[in-house]
């Protein structure tokens, strides 16, 4: 048996990170994430590895892209502010086509907004987040585990698709403590021809750019890297499905968020409301064929979130309006009730969305 430690979220998330070949960290410290920085500050000059807090959000993502470039498996992390402030840098490394993962432990917004958890960056993390056109690997854990695991996978995922991946957490996922383990995570390396090594004069030299002055050219790099898109979108959607195979109602939710809706699925079940749940795991590539498919069976659907209702507006898309789509949330840092989404999976039932 697997051996189980307590840890907290950020934790978890330094710890799988620094397991899956991170020797690279450079942040910023913000709450609520601030552990994963420490954990970093303490273990990767034991390991060999950098830690580096930069003088800003901004210099710390243009250092990501630096060791990117090399080839490294690196990571920044950063809670909402922060994260727009590496909205350029993202926008760079996306359009030079290197890996980097990028950690967001998501605090309610706009502006300074609070401390508390929230879920208001889903359009910031899904929708690009810089400017450009480029998409980013969006992993959204609900659990400590998977803050583990997503972390690993975020890794393997952009070596694999030359793009960023995300985690994009909630406050209460980082701060939060579960027992955990490590011991059965497979770690996936892949080979980086591309990377700023030195020639040694026994290879062409390597350019990572992201400047193509000829609009024709631009256009090229830009489709071909939209094919790529279109490769993880076939093939990289995750999500879990709880009490689906009779439902007549569906609840979409993810992070925290979930575990609340799943708590009041449980109770609507036993009520004789025959509800179940779609959680995402990856917000980009969004599940949409698992929503569509719902979308043939259910009468209606509800999204549940922490924020003025964004992911929502993805439920409606991916399942081509063939259903009504109604809103359970709470913003600001407040988290919904169990007895709030059961509330709204009552209403539902009555038709009202």
């Amino acid at each position: 048996m697997a051996e189980r430690v307590l840890m907290k979220g950020n934790e978890a998330i330094a710890e799988a990170a620094i397991r899956a070949g991170c020797r690279h960290y450079f942040g910023y410290p913000i709450t609520p994430q601030t552990e994963i920085a420490a954990y970093m500050a303490k273990k990767m000059p034991k390991i060999g590895g950098v830690f580096l807090q930069a003088e800003s959000e901004i210099a710390s993502i243009n250092m990501v892209y630096g060791a990117a470039a090399a080839g490294m498996r690196v990571m920044t992390s950063s809670s909402s502010p922060g994260i727009s402030l590496k909205a350029e840098g993202l926008s760079y490394i996306a359009g030079s086509d290197v890996p980097a993962l990028v950690v967001n432990v998501q605090r309610g917004g706009p502006g300074l907004g609070g401390i508390q958890p929230s879920q208001s960056d889903y359009f910031q993390a899904t929708k690009g987040g810089g400017h450009g056109d480029y998409r980013m690997i969006v992993l959204a854990p609900a659990s400590v585990q998977e803050m583990a695991s997503l972390t690993i996978k975020g890794f393997e995922l952009a070596d694999k698709y030359l793009m960023t991946s995300m985690i994009l957490a909630d406050g209460t996922i980082g701060q939060m403590m579960e027992p955990i383990s490590f011991e059965d995570a497979e770690i996936k390396s892949y080979e980086k021809p591309w990377a700023l090594t030195g020639t040694k004069n026994e290879r062409p030299h390597n350019i990572v750019n992201s400047l193509y002055l000829k609009p024709d050219e631009l256009e090229v790099k830009n489709i071909e890297r939209y094919k790529r898109y279109q490769i993880v979108e076939e093939n990289e959607a995750m999500w879990e499905e709880y009490m689906m195979e009779d439902a007549e109602y569906c609840v979409v939710a993810f992070g925290i968020a979930s575990r609340v809706a799943k708590n009041a699925v449980v109770a609507a079940r036993q009520e004789g409301i025959k509800v179940g749940l779609i959680r995402p795991i990856t917000l980009w590539p969004f599940p949409k064929d698992a929503l569509l498919a719902a979308a043939d069976k259910v009468k209606g659907f509800i999204s549940v979130e922490l924020n003025m209702g964004q992911m929502i507006e993805d439920v409606k898309l991916y399942t081509q309006c063939k259903k009504p789509v109604g809103l359970c949330n709470r913003c600001g840092g407040m988290i919904p009730s169990p007895d709030e989404v059961l509330e709204a999976i009552r209403n539902a039932q009555k038709g009202v969305f």
